[in-house]
């Protein structure tokens, strides 16, 4: 049985995604809201939050085959996915925004704050000269799945690396229309919008977390993979989900179990410096991009695409609350898996 709050988040994501795929996930996925939480009249910021990170998370399953096996074993078994967090990967220009595009992670702090998120962390990632922030729901921090978002910094390579990803980056579009920025404006005053308003905005903020420049020239592309893996991936990746988490009691247990059925899962669980969050993940997914060539036609090229992630969590023994953080050393190995 559903309670009032999954009916919301149901009849949601119903309006971008097929019936079936809908009542797979409602089994599949741990409950993001409790049943007793206070309904919002309409569609509640904590809804709308559930229902798009249901749908990214269906999303990444369609392009991470290892993913997808590994989500149905745990079907078969009659488990569930706790769903801990997404990542995304933005572009810091030098200066101003990107293309109609605002600059780095303010393109999703502005999704995301109105949605009922806050910026809870900084992690500054040197050695891939980025910089990353977490963003945890304000209502519901333990089960809403958390954001991390990291932005590049074009301004810590060179001028040729600079030149570049202005021109594959510099003429991003903007994917929000006024009336979806509107109804982000009531979210951030209200808290709730009316259900015909949420599902008209919830197929174009899903939209934003796709690329949103054109195809990038092959020769542009080897001049960013050629200082940073990251840029490269965001070239040709945008700002899809560059992986998604899920919450398991032992990871270092999975590990050795997804080893032994042969699946690309990392040599090593990487450990927090507190020792109370482990991480590891598959290999990314290899996908075929197209790239433009001067002079002559288009070449399409395998590179590679999205991973899953897996992460384990303990509670802070001081304040028995679950340590929703990240660590920079983790975060920079896990970002290794695309190269």
């Amino acid at each position: 049985m559903m309670n009032e709050n999954e009916n919301v988040i149901h009849a949601l994501v119903a309006s971008v995604r097929d019936e079936k795929q809908v009542q797979w996930f409602n089994h599949l996925l741990e409950p993001m809201m409790p049943q007793d939480a206070v309904l919002a009249p309409g569609v509640g910021r904590a809804q709308f939050a559930a229902a798009l990170n249901i749908v990214l998370f269906t999303d990444i399953l369609g392009r991470v085959p290892e993913a997808k096996a590994y989500v149905e074993d745990v079907e078969k078994q009659g488990g569930r996915i706790q769903f801990d967090h997404g990542a995304i990967r933005s572009i810091a220009m030098p200066q101003g925004d990107t293309g109609a595009l605002p600059r780095g992670e303010k393109a999703f702090r502005r999704l995301l704050e109105p949605l009922g998120y806050e910026d809870a962390a900084l992690y500054p990632l040197p050695a891939l000269k980025m910089t990353g922030r977490a963003y945890r729901h304000k209502d519901f921090p333990e089960t809403i799945p958390q954001f991390f978002v990291s932005e590049l910094h074009v301004d810590q390579f060179d001028d040729e690396f600079a030149d570049a990803a202005q021109r594959v980056f510099g003429a991003s579009k903007d994917p929000l229309d006024d009336e979806t920025k509107a109804v982000l404006a009531r979210f951030a005053k209200d808290g709730q919008v009316d259900f015909d308003a949420a599902v008209r905005a919830l197929p174009v903020v899903i939209s934003a977390f796709e690329r949103q420049h054109d195809r990038p020239m092959l020769a542009d592309y080897e001049i960013l993979k050629k200082s940073s893996g990251e840029a490269a991936w965001i070239a040709t990746e945008g700002n899809a989900f560059n992986h998604a988490t899920d919450r398991v009691a032992d990871v270092v247990a999975l590990a050795e179990e997804q080893k032994k059925l042969g699946r690309p899962i990392k040599d090593k669980v990487e450990f927090s410096r507190n020792g109370r969050v482990r991480q590891t993940a598959y290999r990314a997914a290899m996908v075929e991009r197209v790239f433009g060539v001067e002079g002559g036609p288009d070449k399409v090229m395998a590179v590679p695409g999205s991973f899953h992630e897996f992460i384990s969590r303990d509670r802070d023994p001081d304040t028995g609350q679950l340590d929703l953080s990240f660590d920079s050393g983790n975060a920079t190995a896990i970002f290794h898996m695309t190269k």
